[in-house]
């Protein structure tokens, strides 16, 4: 420390789920980098020994005694560096798992830190595997052949400097550990992560360091997982932030398919002395105690006098008119890249195998596709289009795709499933003619039996296109276009698909002829193209259905905010004032909650796929659900409206 100042770091290693000598290889290494760079002190992500996505595995014995090997092995290989480092694993102790922080320094383990608060909703459900801090019985852990404190309330101390450790979730917490810490004395929380992308988390992750590091007065260094993480259902860049008192001093690139590491100063004495000046911090930090509570009461005029709300409600919750469209939009994209990119990497050189139809969702998959295997350095001819023009399909989507696949220099495979649906009906005793759900769901299940097909020959992995306000409505054909390797468009309303094509096309550096066909995807009306007369299309999905954007809005307030029916329906009709009736607006909530509880049996076999917006439909993750559940409760509540 010279000057009052401590120079920081906060690294973002490539891991191997569950190898844990490779990421000790990679931990050693960017220790030394620090080392060679003046860093003092320096923190990874969460369970960055054996990667954070290791699920059920973390109850496997041998994982958790190969982690307490690797630590042991990685002090002695550090014995030699000066570097006070803090990694994350986990950690048994009285007969419990814990996820938690170790503290490093010249070849010595210092103290392990236990998460406080477990995550045990939307897609996190680490209360399966670990347990609280607050389950501690002993101060004291036997790893290897020393004896090491362990607690939440550890301060690390270097003369004046106090040093602090909390773990991701504890810090989204009312009264977080780093704050109790700072209060205590510490003048830098370290905090290990694992954060997952979502669309516009980023930006609230980065408001939320910045105000504990003010808060708090104290300096923030921040570390989440990346590269190498599993993409299953999430996906992870690596992000990591250095805040002092309220300022962001440094952070990292997100998307960068590379290990990373951000190094800065974090100015000590300026935070003793403005805690020395703030009044309010010095009697918070005497006074803190929560016998000291306070409660005060006051009543609240709950009479019915005809509320109505003054703020406006957004109509597109995913992309709120309130946040840069443009940025978000190009965020969503990115995730999906980046999650594509990690299962190519996974799977090493195989191919993609992807349905073309010219309509809005496979548009952007294959946008997504292209993209992935440039960020990779892959040939684009990688990428498989198939165009299967089936009974219903148009001329004006069919020439739509071919266009596309030809603008994008992809390889390009057309294959009719007009004769082998007919021969399928045939041989099944169908007329071939009757437009019903049997005519209808054949060709979407000849469609995928072809490119499954393709995968097999050519080397490669379908990628599945519907998006998240098909799987809500249940408006996929189970084992045809449900069916896929990985889908990056799962978790992205239609809504959103249409605003981020639009994005794409818009791009000033767009090829003029590709963005005059995604414009033109873009106004063709949504529809599976399953029957037709002559030359037109005779269904249109928001004919059948109701407006997507409706069933979004729906689809948003019901699950995100798990809103009732009738304030949903209040909301949605001071959205959609003068465009729809409150009769449209009553029939299509009942459509929605009739077709969401009804084919939850399809999400319950959903493929792979990132989850990009707040919201996901995901078995695996976000939403838990029976297949039988009624919905009787929620239908009778609206039809009384």
């Amino acid at each position: 420390m010279r000057y009052g100042y401590v120079k920081v770091a906060a690294a973002v290693p490539f891991v191997k789920v569950a190898d844990c000598q490779y990421n000790i290889e990679r931990t050693e290494q960017m220790v030394r980098q620090a080392e060679a760079q003046g860093v003092e002190m320096m923190t990874f992500p969460e369970l960055s020994i054996t990667g954070y996505t290791c699920g059920d595995l973390f109850l496997q014995p041998h994982l958790l005694e190969e982690a307490e090997k690797a630590l042991c092995t990685l002090a002695k290989r550090t014995e030699d560096t000066n570097v006070f480092f803090i990694v994350g694993m986990p950690l048994r102790a009285e007969e419990k798992l814990y996820n938690a922080a170790v503290a490093l320094q010249g070849g010595k383990i210092l103290g392990a830190i236990p998460k406080t608060y477990l995550p045990n909703y939307r897609e996190f459900q680490e209360k399966r595997w670990f347990s609280s801090s607050s389950e501690l019985a002993y101060s004291t852990i036997r790893i290897g052949h020393q004896d090491v404190p362990i607690g939440h309330d550890l301060i690390f101390k270097h003369g004046d400097l106090g040093v602090g450790v909390e773990i991701c979730e504890d810090m989204w917490t009312p009264v977080t550990p780093g704050t109790r810490l700072a209060l205590y004395g510490a003048h830098i929380i370290f905090n290990l992560s694992a954060s997952n992308e979502n669309a516009g988390k980023n930006s609230y992750l980065r408001s939320l360091i910045s105000a504990l590091s003010s808060q708090g007065i104290v300096g923030y260094v921040y570390s989440s997982c990346g590269f190498g993480e599993s993409s299953t259902d999430l996906v992870y860049t690596g992000k990591a932030f250095i805040a002092e008192n309220g300022v962001m001093i440094s952070e990292t690139e997100r998307f960068v398919p590379t290990e990373r590491m951000i190094v800065s100063d974090i100015d000590v004495e300026r935070i003793r002395t403005e805690r020395l000046i703030n009044s309010s911090f010095r009697t918070a930090a005497s006074e803190f105690a929560w016998d000291k509570l306070s409660v005060i009461e006051f009543d609240l005029n709950e009479e019915d006098r005809g509320f109505e709300m003054t703020r406006p409600i957004e109509r597109n919750p995913f992309i709120p008119s309130t946040c840069d469209q443009s940025e978000r939009c190009q965020e969503m994209f990115d995730i999906q890249v980046a999650g594509l990119a990690q299962r190519l990497n996974h799977l090493k050189n195989s191919k993609i195998v992807i349905g073309i139809s010219g309509g809005l969702d496979s548009t952007l998959a294959l946008l997504v596709a292209v993209r992935a295997m440039n960020y990779l350095g892959r040939d684009i001819k990688d990428v498989i289009g198939v165009v299967m023009p089936g009974l219903g399909t148009s001329d004006r989507t069919h020439q739509n795709a071919i266009k596309m696949l030809k603008l994008l220099g992809v390889t390009l495979r057309e294959i009719s499933i007009k004769e082998a649906t007919l021969q399928h009906l045939e041989a099944i005793g169908h007329d071939g003619h009757t437009p019903d759900v049997t005519f209808e769901n054949a060709q979407a299940r000849e469609r995928t039996q072809v490119l499954m097909d393709v995968a097999n020959m050519e080397g490669g992995f379908v990628l599945g296109t519907g998006d998240l306000s098909e799987l809500a409505l249940g408006w996929t054909t189970f084992n045809g276009d449900h069916a896929s390797m990985y889908n990056v468009n799962a978790t992205i309303p239609k809504t959103s698909v249409r605003l981020i094509v639009e994005y794409l096309a818009s791009r000033p550096e767009q090829d003029p002829e590709l963005s005059e066909v995604l414009m033109d995807v873009i106004a063709t009306p949504v529809s599976p193209e399953l029957t037709r007369k002559g030359d037109d299309i005779t269904q249109y999905t928001e004919h059948i259905l109701g407006p997507y954007e409706v069933h979004d809005f729906y689809l948003y307030h019901f699950l995100q905010n798990a809103y009732s029916p009738q304030k949903i329906f209040y909301m949605a009709k001071k959205a959609f004032k003068g465009e729809y009736t409150h009769d449209q607006l009553k029939g299509w909530m009942l459509t929605f909650f009739k077709r969401f509880f009804a084919y939850q049996y399809k999400r319950n076999f959903m493929p792979d796929g990132p989850k990009v917006g707040v919201v996901s439909l995901s078995p695996r993750g976000n939403w838990r659900m029976i297949s039988d559940a009624s919905a009787q409760l929620w239908l009778d509540t609206i039809s009384n409206f």
